[in-house]
């Protein structure tokens, strides 16, 4: 009896300890791009992390025998949420987080459930835009106009800049996230994971050779190399397991709540190690996005 209450015990902690080891990896992803991105130029950073990853991916689908999409819907799918996510997300906070702290990047990030939301209402309904999260949307935006306010008083033209991108990024990601919730569309998640990140991929290869040069040029220093393995074998490979491991063995409000611990574990990250500063601005705008990510996403759970 007793040895079935242990393994009881050990079973339902398991996904707790996988929910706190998911925030410190995302969490802290942002230190690492910090620091590739010191001697690495940021979109052949990023390409290199996906080349990898995308590697790694092919390989799990080949062990899964996952099928490979053949419709044009599932392509065009693929194609969209590939460039929305992997080239314009993944691009632009790269670069933004060159001009702006990994801390602040990463709060600027957590506005996609806001903007999500807004964009669910128009393709999905079953997700209506009600007062409470309109609420939390309109704080949340507050939020970060706050931000922007300190980022303008710094005068610095480029931080002003690297906000904005990540902005912009935060909105595509949550368009591609809404577009692949409202298709039909279903592949294996390690498919359609890497059908994305190939598309995606290939706009930032263009782009780093006629920007950056030849990668091959440039100095890969032990420090950016060690921060290129973490984020593609960590950071995308392990994180996108125990994610999928996570949504099938905890309560959905849980798992979203990871949204939130994740800016707060990278903030903190970047002072303890990075020297990064935290203006009250930044504090209080991202504590309005707290608000406003928590008023959107913590519903009332329904009796089953």
């Amino acid at each position: 009896m007793q040895s079935t209450n242990n393994l009881a015990r050990r079973s339902s902690l398991r996904p707790v300890l996988v929910w706190i080891l998911l925030c410190g990896i995302w969490g802290s992803t942002w230190a690492f791009i910090k620091l590739g991105l010191r001697d690495l130029p940021p979109i052949t950073f990023a390409s290199a992390r996906f080349v990898i990853a995308f590697a790694l991916l092919l390989l799990i689908a080949y062990l899964r025998r996952a099928s490979w999409p053949r419709s044009q819907s599932e392509l065009r799918l693929l194609l969209t949420t590939g460039v929305l996510q992997f080239s314009v997300n993944y691009g632009l906070i790269f670069w933004g987080e060159k001009y702006i702290s990994s801390g602040l990047a990463a709060l600027l990030q957590a506005t996609i459930p806001l903007f999500g939301l807004l964009i669910a209402h128009k393709y999905l309904p079953n997700e209506p835009l009600t007062f409470i999260r309109l609420c939390g949307v309109v704080i949340g935006l507050l939020g970060v106009s706050i931000i922007f306010s300190d980022q303008l008083t710094l005068g610095d033209v480029w931080s002003v800049w690297g906000s904005i991108a990540i902005i912009v990024g935060a909105f595509a990601a949550a368009y591609s996230n809404v577009l692949l919730k409202s298709s039909d569309v279903k592949l294996d998640l390690s498919v359609l994971v890497a059908g994305q990140m190939l598309c995606g991929l290939v706009p930032l290869l263009i782009l780093s050779f006629i920007k950056e040069g030849n990668p091959l040029n440039l100095h890969w220093s032990r420090a950016a190399i060690l921060s290129l393995l973490y984020l593609a074998l960590v950071g995308t490979i392990a994180a996108f397991i125990l994610y999928y491991w996570l949504v099938r063995n905890m309560d959905v409000t849980n798992t979203q709540l990871i949204a939130l611990v994740t800016p707060v574990v990278a903030v903190l990250i970047g002072v303890m190690f990075l020297d990064e500063k935290l203006s009250w601005r930044i504090a209080l705008g991202g504590f309005g996005i707290f608000v406003g990510i928590g008023l959107i996403i913590l519903r009332r759970r329904r009796p089953r």
